[in-house]
């Protein structure tokens, strides 16, 4: 991302310059639509303009579609990886290529509204460093709508910097935030909690969240809880600290369950010996154990991640970029 000083942002004698990064993973059929729309939205808001494709491995002939365009017009470019490393690093490869006084970062599935940006811009000229879309109205169905709800209410329970509810990825950041997220140096990203840790100014707009174009969702619950799951060991460390809680109820245990045996021992000879119970209390605190140990696991894991240091991405090609950015 260039570091250079740009105009300011309600400058009258030079235009902004918004980036917006568009990671794709088999989107072919919303590539032209998308791009239209979003290059619209921002001439209008009184911007310029560069669209950022992030080609994550797609098959279905997404990067034709993309090379196309930017054939076609030199503001569009297209950034090819050499294969899927997931929609967090897509977003990670854009940013780092984005050149604009401002960034946005959206879904190319058509359910991020692309007419937003222009609201966006209005908050962003008013001074707001990071201006995040508040999701309201969602399309899919009921029992995902209700994970969704679950999941940023838990997340903000557990972090210790709160978290606004039912804010993703669609948002727009200034070039000063952008560069510092880029250079945070966490392996498993989270990019909704990664900007709201950064700070500035931020402020939520709601957008209505629309319907995929094709009603066929690219990520599984699978995908879906194995964000969530990064989201929660990368900013909070409650999953540890919960172990607390299960060694007091264990010791409580344990003193009932001699409390118990000792009183019937001592003093109405009933004691019988308890093969059932002792086998019960063994194997929850077996299951409370390896529950334990599997938590350490993923901490471990993603320190195991960080230390290796392998990039984020890698990238085939480059489209219509006027100079190499600085790599992953």
């Amino acid at each position: 991302m260039n570091d250079a000083p740009g105009p300011s942002r309600g400058s009258s004698t030079e235009r902004a310059l918004v980036s917006v990064v568009l990671p794709v993973f088999n989107e072919r059929e919303a590539v032209e639509p998308l791009a239209a729309a979003v290059a619209r939205s921002v001439a209008t808001a009184g911007a310029d303009w560069e669209l950022i494709f992030v080609n994550d491995g797609s098959t279905d002939g997404s990067a034709l579609v993309m090379d196309r365009l930017a054939a076609g017009e030199s503001r569009v470019r297209v950034l090819h990886l050499t294969r899927n490393f997931g929609h967090q690093a897509a977003v990670q490869a854009g940013m780092a290529h984005a050149h604009g006084n401002a960034v946005v970062v959206m879904d190319a599935d058509m359910q991020d509204d692309p007419a937003s940006i222009g609201r966006f811009l209005e908050k962003w000229r008013e001074g707001y460093d990071v201006v995040y879309a508040v999701r309201t109205g969602r399309k899919e169905s009921a029992p995902k709508r209700f994970l969704f709800f679950a999941f940023y209410r838990v997340l903000n329970h557990l972090v210790k910097v709160p978290m606004p509810a039912d804010a993703g990825n669609f948002g727009l950041v200034d070039r000063r935030v952008a560069l510092e997220i880029r250079s945070l140096l966490d392996r498993d990203r989270y990019y909704a909690g990664l900007r709201n840790w950064v700070g500035f100014r931020q402020v939520g707009v709601e957008v209505e969240r629309g319907p995929r174009y094709d009603s066929a969702p690219r990520v599984t619950l699978l995908g879906l809880f194995r964000l969530a799951k990064s989201a929660i060991f990368s900013f909070s460390t409650f999953p540890l600290t919960v172990f607390y809680l299960i060694g007091s109820l264990s010791l409580v245990v344990f003193v009932g369950l001699a409390c118990f045996t000792l009183y019937h021992k001592l003093f109405t000879g009933l004691a019988i010996p308890g093969w059932t119970s002792i086998t019960m209390a063994t194997s929850f605190f077996g299951a409370m154990n390896a529950l334990g140990i599997a938590v350490l696991g993923e901490y471990v894991t993603r320190i195991y991640e960080q230390v290796r240091a392998r990039p984020l991405y890698l990238v085939e090609r480059r489209v219509n970029f006027p100079d190499d950015p600085v790599s992953s």
